[in-house]
C-alpha cells in the first residue's frame, strides 16, 4: 500500500463525548451513516480547555466529499470546523484499518495499511519487519510529523502488541 501523508481537506467535528471509547464508537457509527468512502481518515483528539473532551476529526482527498459531511453533520447538530483540533489525532479510520487483525508481521501491517512506521517503547531504533504484532483488534496510531506512527510494546513470546489496551482497567477500580 502506498502511504499517504495527511490529506489536503480536514473537518474538526466538536464532541460531547469525554472517552477514548465513545469516541471510537462515535467516529464508526458517523463514519457508516455517512457511508464515508475508503480513504477516509477518522481521528480522536483530545481537547482541554475547561470543557474536557474528545474532539473528532475527517479527513479526505476530495473536499466535495467532506462538504456534504459537513452539512449533515451540521444538520445533526455539531459545531464543525476546517482543520483537525490538532496535529498529533489517533487515527480510528484509514486506510487498511479493517485488515490489521490477528496476529502479523510488522512488514505485513505496513504493507497492508496508511501506517507509515512501526516505534516500540523502551528500544531505539525500528524493529525486525519480520517481528509479530498481536494486534488485539486494536490498532490506533497517532499522526506525528505528518506520518501514521504505531506505538508498541513488547509482549509474551518476543511478540508486539499495540500500546493502546482495547480493554484498559478504569482509574480505582479496585476501591
Amino acid at each position: 500500500m502506498t502511504h499517504t501523508a495527511p490529506v489536503p481537506y480536514v473537518l474538526g467535528v466538536d464532541t460531547d463525548t469525554t472517552t477514548l471509547r465513545e469516541a471510537d464508537h462515535l467516529l464508526r457509527a458517523l463514519a457508516s451513516e455517512l457511508a464515508l468512502p475508503e480513504g477516509v481518515f477518522g481521528c480522536t483528539h483530545l481537547v482541554r480547555d475547561g470543557r474536557p473532551r474528545v474532539a473528532l476529526s475527517l479527513a479526505a482527498e476530495s473536499e466535495p466529499v467532506l462538504r456534504t459531511v459537513r452539512d449533515r453533520l451540521t444538520e445533526q447538530g455539531y459545531e464543525v470546523s476546517d482543520g483537525a483540533p490538532d496535529e498529533a489525532g489517533r487515527a480510528v479510520l484509514f486506510p487498511g484499518a479493517d485488515a490489521l487483525t490477528g496476529t502479523l508481521t510488522l512488514a505485513e501491517l505496513l504493507a497492508r495499511s496508511a501506517i507509515d512506521r512501526v516505534t516500540v517503547l523502551g528500544t531505539p531504533g525500528e524493529p525486525d519487519p519480520r517481528t509479530l504484532l498481536v494486534t488485539r483488534e486494536h490498532v490506533r496510531p497517532h499522526w506525528q510529523d505528518g506520518r501514521l506512527v504505531l506505538a508498541a510494546m513488547p509482549a509474551a513470546g518476543g511478540t508486539l502488541v499495540p500500546f493502546e489496551d482495547p480493554d484498559p482497567t478504569p482509574c480505582c477500580a479496585d476501591h
